[in-house]
């Protein structure tokens, strides 16, 4: 009987800290650029990044982090929070990002459910870090001076502490591929958030896929504007790429205003970019409206005529796309989540539709695209059969791959978030026709999805709903020209009471929302419409309210 025949390659685990090698080693002159507090830009080599990357490794070793301890950052995007996303796991410990953007009571407990140790913050953000101190007691909050202004003496400074530690004597935290290296918290749900855990085997896949050309293709002559939020899907592994491939980096920094990135593209131009669809619309309009021969930004602003945009977290109109191609400026548009790391699909030009017109183009640029390799995807309907790719037949979205999470951090896997299978179900509808391009209709879920964040309705009604004046509250997404949805409360009251959308906001506020997740609109209606099964019609809802 013949030997069975092995592999004869070495069993090398992937890992994040042969990126952070790489970059050391290879690109070490190679700039990473980051827009400070008052706009000035402060300059890094990849080389400094590195060195300074490792002593963060040394000093968090120094402070007592074991294996598998989450680190928790609060900042902006800038180098320091890079150094985070490789330093914390070089360390052995797990970079938690979170969402600045989130209420004060939302981010304790998210903090406090994850049980983060340490806290990495920008001395700008400790007003916010102080409305919620005291619903999660971090051992240690380490600030970093973005502003440049001295560190208050209760908590530790992130500089000095990287200078109080020795890279050349670092050491790299014994782990395996599957160790893992990072979280972030998903509020895709109709419940509390729920933690997602990358490892350094998810991640470096995620970046090899992402790199390839029809996706990001991303060079080492590139200039990357990376302008979707370091807490965002992990900047969508962006920052993982640039690292491996020595990109030069542009961090905007607190400054993401249309005006603000338009000013920053002329300083450093950029060859690829990347944010949510606001963003683009943002940018867009004031750019048009510089145009005009009376505006005071007349002549101010040109946009880099050959960059690449990447553009998700919501559906990508195809107005948008038309409007920067005049430009030479081409939108990729994606569709992930933050269970899917977060690259899922790409709506890129594919071979066969190399001699199709523009419109059918467009059509297409605006749909979520094909799936991308290692990522296996199935629209199942209602009868719980695949549904055929022929454009019209709808059914959940639901993917499975090595870098699409299978369970959420400590919570028991549930039957809607996974099928008997173990594919992950995502909660979108959609079709796919003959090419293999995916396009969303609608969600499964009620939720909103506002300038690129979720914004849970039934978490909004229960809210109004407990306002004494309120018998019944439904909420529904209607269009916004800005930010894609915007939510609309329909209240029903309690017989002989009466409110006003003034009272509401501060209610909402005292409940823990944020000030952006605040219904856009108010109808007072008689009576909420049910289905046959007593459940709230909000199909109806939005017939009603759809202008």
């Amino acid at each position: 009987m013949a030997t069975p025949m092995k592999s004869t390659m070495m069993d090398v685990p992937l890992s994040l800290n042969h990126l952070l090698e790489r970059a050391g080693t290879l690109f070490a002159g190679n700039e990473i650029v980051s827009r400070l507090p008052d706009k000035s830009l402060a300059r890094h080599t990849y080389g400094e990044f590195y060195r300074r990357t490792r002593a963060l490794a040394a000093a968090l070793q120094g402070l007592g982090l074991q294996k598998g301890d989450r680190v928790a950052t609060l900042c902006w995007n800038h180098h320091a929070h890079l150094e985070c996303y490789f330093g914390i796991p070089a360390a052995g410990g797990v970079m938690h990002t979170l969402n600045l953007r989130l209420s004060p009571a939302e981010l304790g407990w998210i903090a406090n459910d994850a049980q983060d140790r340490f806290l990495v913050i920008d001395d700008v953000l400790l007003p916010l870090y102080r409305q919620f101190a005291d619903l999660h007691r971090f051992e240690k909050v380490i600030v970093y001076s973005f502003s440049g202004a001295l560190v208050p003496t209760e908590f530790t400074d992130y500089d000095a502490l990287q200078a109080g530690a020795d890279p050349d004597k670092f050491e790299y935290a014994a782990h395996d591929e599957n160790d893992p290296v990072a979280m972030c918290y998903t509020s895709g749900t109709t419940g509390r958030p729920k933690g997602v855990v990358y490892s350094h085997r998810s991640t470096v896949l995620h970046t090899l896929v992402g790199c390839l050309g029809d996706f990001w293709g991303l060079k080492g002559s590139d200039v990357v504007l990376a302008v979707t939020p370091m807490f965002h899907a992990n900047c969508w592994g962006m920052p993982y790429a640039a690292v491996m491939m020595g990109a030069k980096l542009v961090f905007p920094g607190p400054h993401m205003h249309p005006d603000d990135l338009l000013d920053l593209m002329q300083l450093e131009p950029p060859t690829l970019s990347l944010g949510v669809p606001t963003i683009w619309m943002g940018l867009i309009q004031a750019f048009t409206a510089a145009q005009a021969p009376d505006s005071p930004h007349h002549a101010r602003w040109k946009l880099p005529r050959g960059m690449r945009t990447l553009v998700g977290g919501s559906a990508v109109p195809e107005s948008l796309i038309r409007a920067f191609d005049q430009h030479g400026i081409w939108i990729l548009q994606g569709w992930g989540m933050t269970e899917t790391s977060p690259l899922a699909t790409v709506s890129y030009p594919t071979a066969e539709l190399r001699d199709a017109s523009m419109d059918e183009r467009y059509r297409r640029a605006a749909m979520a695209g094909l799936p991308v390799p290692l990522v296996d995807l199935r629209v199942r309907g209602d009868a719980g059969a695949d549904q055929p790719w022929d454009g019209h037949s709808v059914g959940e979205i639901q993917v499975r791959g090595p870098f699409i999470t299978g369970s959420y951090h400590h919570v028991s896997v549930q039957a809607e978030k996974f099928s008997d299978d173990g594919w992950l179900r995502t909660g979108d509808v959609a079709t796919i026709d003959e090419l293999g391009f995916v396009k969303i209709t609608d969600r499964t879920k009620d939720l909103i999805k506002s300038g690129g964040e979720w914004i849970s309705s039934v978490d909004l009604e229960n809210a109004l709903m407990a306002h004494p004046a309120v018998a019944e509250a439904a909420v529904i997404a209607i269009p916004d020209a800005k930010w894609i949805e915007r939510p609309l409360a329909c209240v029903v009251l309690k017989p002989g009471q009466s409110a006003t959308p003034i009272d509401f906001g501060p209610h909402l506020l005292a409940h823990g929302f944020a000030k952006w997740q605040l219904p856009e609109r108010y109808e007072f209606i008689d009576a909420v419409p049910r289905t046959s099964t007593g459940k709230f019609w909000k199909m109806k809802l939005r017939e009603r309210f759809k202008a």
